[in-house]
Order: C-alpha cells, then structure tokens, then sequence
C-alpha cells in the first residue's frame, strides 16, 4: 500500500508540475513528460525511503 500512495502522489505531483510548465511555455499538455517524470519521483523516494533511510535512523 505504501509503494501505490507513493505511485499515486507522483503521478499527481508530476501532472501538475507538467502542466504548469507547459502553460508557462505556450506549449501543449504531454502525458508522456506526465509518466517519465512519475517514475523518476516514484524510483528517488523508494530507493531514499527503502535504501538511504533505514528504521535505525529514525531511532537515533
């Protein structure tokens, strides 16, 4: 459940942040840009939340 929240979070975060840039450059809206860029978030927080970051440092 925890990997879909954050698959759902990014996909939101990425479409608006697609969205506006797009607006702000005149150009039409990618869902492509849209999905590449969900990953990305999606891969940086599993691997910062599952690899950097452990229960042990949380602790201290």
């Amino acid at each position: 459940m925890r990997y879909i929240g954050t698959i759902v979070w990014s996909f939101l975060l990425s479409a608006m942040i697609v969205y506006v840039l797009a607006s702000m450059s005149g150009a039409s809206f990618d869902l492509t840009g849209t999905f590449v860029l969900t990953a990305v978030f999606t891969l940086t927080a599993v691997i910062v939340g599952d690899g950097i970051l452990s229960n042990d440092d949380a602790t201290n």
